[in-house]
């Protein structure tokens, strides 16, 4: 007899989102690259479907210097340009230029906090919040600290930080758990 697993419905209709949701979506990352990839992925998507960002992920670590905030700091106009005319990314100027501008930001925020990590977390005392959503329909797009951490993030200079975009980070990053009760995840992260 075969079984199926529940998965949270939009992790079954692409193998792509079938990895992502299986092995990264709503584990708790402390690794500054990691949470440095994800926040500049996060503002890429805005707009896009995450299954589009997904398919250039690797295009992006290549374009992007495998998400080192410091060479992605000092990115000068030439090389934005040059992102600009790389297919395998979305060409977005402001999106781009945010990228620059985020990593020198998130570059400040790990000095005055000791790493982003610590700057993050402490959003979220720095565990989890566990949700016990049924359905999709329960996940919220934002939430206050959603809300709190975008206002915060926008103070300190970084774009592309908007309340959907910090939530859908937290998301990512396991700061929050919004699997489904129905999916093994749920109670795998839990």
């Amino acid at each position: 007899m075969t079984t199926t697993i529940q998965r949270c419905p939009w992790a079954a209709n692409d193998p792509l989102y079938t990895a992502y949701h299986d092995r990264e979506w709503g584990v708790p990352v402390h690794d500054d690259r990691t949470l440095f990839e994800f926040l500049i992925l996060e503002g890429a998507q805005a707009g896009l479907s995450w299954i589009t960002i997904l398919r250039k992920r690797e295009n992006y670590r290549a374009a992007f210097d495998n998400f080192d905030c410091e060479k992605v700091a000092r990115y000068d106009k030439r090389r934005i340009e040059r992102l600009l005319n790389n297919p395998g990314i979305v060409r977005n100027r402001l999106k781009v230029e945010s990228a620059v501008t985020n990593a020198r930001a998130f570059i400040e925020t790990q000095k005055q906090f000791g790493s982003f990590d610590n700057y993050i977390w402490r959003f979220v005392e720095g565990k989890p919040i566990v949700n016990h959503w049924k359905t999709l329909k329960q996940i919220p797009p934002t939430t206050p600290v959603s809300d709190a951490i975008s206002s915060d993030m926008k103070k300190r200079g970084f774009k592309f930080v908007g309340s959907t975009i910090i939530y859908a980070h937290m998301q990512a990053t396991g700061m929050v758990n919004d699997h489904l009760i129905t999916c093994p995840r749920h109670r795998e992260l839990a």
